[in-house]
C-alpha cells in the first residue's frame, strides 16, 4: 500500500483524463494520473484526432500541390510523394503535443502512475502491484474500435482507424467499413494520396445524425472528389489472403450477395465503452445496457467517491465534450457547480470541405414538433471563399419561428470547424438570428457567411 494518499486519482490520460487532473491540481487537490501507455494524451493524442488530423492537413497540400496550384498561377512541376516522411511527420506532431502533456503534468505536480488502473474498491486504485488511496477516482479510460461479426481486424490488411495511421504503402484499393467520421477522414487522406476509395455504409446516408442535407451535399462533394460508395448495404464476411481482402457484401434490408475485392479494408463502425479490467463490477459501479458507466448530472456513479467522464458514460464520444465534463467534475470536487449542455457540443468533420454542426437537426426539430425557419447562404457568394478558390457548401440557421432563438447551425465548406463556434457561443448566450445577423462581422472574411444565413432567415441576405 503505497502511504500517499491523493485527493484525486484519474484512470486514463486522455483528453478527459489529463484536463480533469490538470484542473483539479489548480484547484489544490492533490493529483495523480493513471495511463499505461508510453505517453499521455490517450486515443485521441496518440492514435486519433491529432495524427489523422496531421496527415489530412499534410495529404491536402499534396492534393494541391498535384492538382490544384496551377489555378493560382504556381506551377511546380512533378509531384512526389514521400510516406515516409510524411509519416514522420505525423509521429513529431503526436509527440510535441503528448510531451506537451507530460511538462503540464511537471508543472501543476500531477504524479503520472505508469501501468494498467483498476478500481479495488471504494477509495482505492491498483496500479500494478502498488495499491494508492484516494477520496476521489475518476474513470476517464475512454474508448476502443468496434469490429463486425466475421471480420477480424489484423492491422495490416483488416485496420481500424489506428492501423489506418501506420499503412507503410499507400494501397490500390481501400473499402471503408462505415460512413461516419472516422471512415470519411481516413478515407480522404488515402485518396489524395492514390487510393481507390469506397464507403460501404448501412445507412441510406453518410454521418448518421447529422442533418440530413449536409449528408446530402457532402456525398455529392465527395463523390466529385473520386470516392465511390455502396449505401444501404452491408458487410457480411471478410476473408484476407496474399493478394488482398475478399468482401462478402449485401443489401442491408437483405437480398443478393456480391464481392468485392480490395487490397485494405478499413473498419470504420463506431466505439465502445473502454471498461475492461478496471474492476468496476466487483466495486458494485452500475453500468447500462450499451457497457456505458451510469451516472448522475455531476458524474457520481452508485459508488461513492467513484466517478466517470467522457467516452465510457452516455453522450457523444468526442474529446472536446471530454474535456468539458473534466473541467466541470474537477470544480465540483473542489466545492464549485459546473454545468454543460450537451446539446450545444458542436461536431466536426475534417474532410475536405469541412463539415460542422452544433444543437437540432432539421429532423429532430420536425420529429419535436417545433415550428421553425431556415437561412441558408452559399460560400459561392462570399468573395474571400472565391479568393482562396473555395466555393463548395453553405452555412444553413435554424431559428424558432416564434422567438428567433438560433436552434441549430450547419455547416459544410471550408473552415466550418472554425466558424462553427461563433454558432456555438451564440447559443450558449440564448442569441436569436438577428443577434447574429446585426453583429459586424469583418470583411473579406468567411465568417460573413454565418452573418448572410442569418439574415437569410428573416429572408433578407445582401448578396445573393
Amino acid at each position: 500500500m503505497a502511504d500517499k494518499p491523493y485527493d484525486v486519482i484519474v484512470i486514463g490520460g486522455g483528453p478527459g483524463g489529463y484536463v480533469c487532473a490538470i484542473r483539479c491540481a489548480q484547484l489544490g487537490l492533490k493529483t495523480a494520473c493513471v495511463e499505461k501507455r508510453n505517453a499521455l494524451g490517450g486515443t485521441c493524442l496518440n492514435v486519433g484526432c491529432i495524427p489523422s488530423k496531421a496527415l489530412l492537413s499534410a495529404s491536402e497540400k499534396y492534393e494541391a500541390a498535384g492538382h490544384h496550384l496551377g489555378d493560382f498561377g504556381i506551377q511546380v512541376g512533378d509531384v512526389k510523394l514521400d510516406l515516409k516522411a510524411m509519416m514522420a511527420f505525423k509521429d513529431s506532431v503526436v509527440e510535441a503535443n503528448t510531451k506537451g502533456i507530460e511538462f503540464l503534468f511537471k508543472k501543476n505536480k500531477i504524479d503520472w502512475l505508469k501501468g494498467e488502473g483498476s478500481v479495488a474498491k471504494a477509495g482505492e486504485v491498483k496500479v500494478g502491484k502498488e495499491t494508492y488511496k484516494a477520496k476521489h477516482i475518476i474513470i476517464a479510460t475512454g474508448s476502443d474500435v468496434v469490429s463486425l461479426p466475421g471480420i477480424k481486424i489484423d492491422e495490416k490488411q483488416i485496420v481500424s482507424s489506428t492501423g489506418a495511421l501506420e499503412l507503410s504503402k499507400v494501397p490500390k484499393s481501400m473499402v471503408l467499413i462505415g460512413g461516419g467520421v472516422i471512415g470519411l477522414e481516413l478515407g480522404a487522406v488515402w485518396r489524395r494520396l492514390g487510393a481507390d476509395v469506397t464507403v460501404i455504409e448501412f445507412m441510406d446516408h453518410l454521418m448518421p445524425g447529422m442533418d440530413r442535407e449536409l449528408s446530402k451535399e457532402a456525398l455529392k462533394l465527395f463523390k466529385k472528389q473520386g470516392m465511390a460508395f455502396k449505401l444501404s448495404s452491408k458487410v457480411t464476411k471478410a476473408k484476407s489472403s496474399k493478394s488482398g481482402v475478399e468482401l462478402t457484401v449485401e443489401p442491408a434490408a437483405g437480398g443478393k450477395a456480391e464481392t468485392i475485392k480490395t487490397d485494405v479494408v478499413l473498419v470504420a463502425v463506431g466505439r465502445k465503452p473502454y471498461t475492461d479490467g478496471l474492476g468496476l463490477d466487483k466495486a458494485g459501479v452500475e453500468m447500462d445496457e450499451r457497457g456505458r458507466i451510469r451516472t448522475d448530472a455531476h458524474f457520481k456513479t452508485s459508488v461513492e467517491g467513484i466517478y466517470a467522464i467522457g467516452d465510457v458514460i452516455e453522450g457523444p464520444m468526442l474529446a472536446h465534450k471530454a474535456e468539458d465534463e473534466g473541467m466541470i467534475l474537477a470544480e465540483i470536487l473542489a466545492g464549485q457547480s459546473g454545468h454543460i449542455d450537451y446539446n450545444l457540443i458542436p461536431g466536426v468533420v475534417y474532410t475536405h470541405p469541412e463539415i460542422a454542426s452544433v444543437g437540432k437537426t432539421e429532423e429532430q426539430l420536425k420529429e419535436d414538433g417545433v415550428a421553425y425557419k431556415t437561412g441558408k447562404f452559399p460560400f459561392m457568394a462570399n468573395g474571400r471563399a472565391r479568393a482562396m478558390g473555395s466555393m463548395d457548401g453553405f452555412v444553413k440557421i435554424l431559428a424558432d419561428a416564434k422567438t428567433d432563438r438560433v436552434l441549430g447551425v450547419h455547416i459544410i465548406g471550408p473552415e466550418a470547424g472554425t466558424l462553427i463556434a461563433e454558432a456555438v457561443l451564440a447559443m450558449e448566450f440564448g442569441a436569436s438570428s438577428e443577434d447574429i445577423a446585426r453583429t459586424c462581422h469583418a470583411h473579406p472574411t468567411l465568417e460573413e457567411v454565418m452573418k448572410e444565413a442569418a439574415l437569410a432567415v428573416d429572408k433578407r441576405p445582401i448578396h445573393i
